[in-house]
């Protein structure tokens, strides 16, 4: 298992047949919408093969394991980014409702600057990775990974939730002691914390799915409620994929408004997309090029994120420095991710990776303490 979790197109290529997986299951597709499901296996698959051949491997385990985070220059500089966080969560959750208690149809509600202050608060997913590595008082590390879960739950952010969940459940992994197997108990309450959370804000946020006119095979229709909302949270983006690819729908828009900041509206819904239940907007990473590029377009697309990946895994070489560990954690929650919405290819993401960079540049130049000390010796 290891070694599996160091291939670094698991992150890519798993979820993504998973979901393909999935969306055969939970519906009674149309014989065109299978050249979607097609083109994104065989794609995941091409990436997978080259990936075991010639792509980069994670650092081994004990890397993680003997790496020392807690006191360090680094760890200075990514607590105080945390307490940053912190700041702006409190200011997000002060300054304007709190979708959970108050409205939870007004979640997605940015006005007023609120876009502004959800621009940092959103990086609430690195708090519990840094809590885990950094903090070496235990309420203090407790309270980063609380604060890294609760604040997704309060203002209805499935996604951010995952991403602290996944980030979390990460980082148990790698710094789980040699001799003792993985914790898939931890693993798997955290899963199962994160479906369940995930089930109920989903029928906070969108009601029932009795509106959603979708051709669902029988198999889906006898789940419960909350598997329902998994499967669609999961199957919608490949669903909507083949819809389009056999639609022949192109519009570069869309494409263009997510990569230039101010350029448009990101949001499919309302839109003249052709979609086949215009309430389920979601679509996968790779579907903003499909419709500018087509096919070839989204092939390349799926490339280039794999090609980000490895390049986070790269910067991981030799010491998993902690920096070059959030990049990575960023991306490739970006790549499990991919099937269900387009998270790598944004402004917003090179933004973090940029701050990463930054805060990794001031940490090497404060002075080393311990140096320090031993030259006063």
């Amino acid at each position: 298992m290891s070694r599996l979790l160091r291939l670094p197109s698991i992150y890519l290529v798993l979820p993504i047949l998973l979901a393909c997986a999935c969306t055969l299951l939970s519906y009674d597709l149309p014989g065109d919408y299978l050249q979607g499901m097609l083109l994104l296996v065989m794609a995941a698959l091409g990436i997978l093969l080259f990936d075991v051949f010639a792509g980069p491997r994670l650092p081994a385990m004990h890397v993680f394991r003997s790496r020392r985070y807690a006191g360090t220059r680094e760890s200075f500089v990514a607590l105080a980014f945390a307490a940053g966080i912190i700041v702006f969560c409190l200011l997000d959750l002060g300054l304007f409702p709190i979708p959970l208690l108050v409205d939870p149809s007004s979640y997605a509600t940015m006005e007023g600057g609120h876009e502004h202050i959800r621009h940092i608060s959103d990086m609430c997913w690195t708090l519990p990775p840094i809590g885990v590595l950094c903090a070496r008082n235990k309420g203090l590390r407790n309270l980063l990974v609380f604060i890294g879960v609760a604040f997704p739950v309060l203002v209805i952010d499935r996604n951010r939730l995952f991403a602290s969940l996944f980030s979390l459940a990460f980082v148990v992994v790698l710094r789980r002691n040699e001799a003792k197997p993985l914790p898939w108990k931890a693993v798997m309450f955290i899963g199962v914390l994160g479906a369940g959370v995930f089930s109920v804000l989903g029928i906070l946020r969108s009601g029932t799915l009795d509106t959603v006119a979708l051709p669902f095979s029988d198999a889906y229709r006898a789940a419960p409620s909350g598997i329902k909302w998994l499967l669609l949270y999961i199957s919608a983006g490949p669903y909507n994929f083949g819809a389009i690819l056999a639609k022949h729908y192109v519009n570069a828009t869309f494409l263009i408004n997510q990569l230039v900041p101010g350029a448009g509206s990101i949001a499919t819904a309302g839109t003249d997309i052709p979609l086949d239940a215009p309430n389920i907007n979601v679509g996968t990473e790779f579907f903003p090029f499909l419709m500018a590029w087509g096919a070839t377009g989204a092939v390349l697309s799926m490339a280039g994120l794999y090609a980000l990946l490895a390049w986070s895994v790269r910067r991981l070489q030799p010491a998993a420095a902690l920096f070059p560990l959030l990049i990575f954690l960023r991306i490739s929650y970006c790549c499990v991710m991919s099937p269900f919405a387009p998270q790598a290819y944004t402004w917003s993401n090179a933004g973090f990776i940029l701050v990463c960079l930054v805060l990794e540049l001031l940490a090497a130049w404060l002075p080393n303490r311990a140096h320090t000390l031993h030259s006063h010796a």
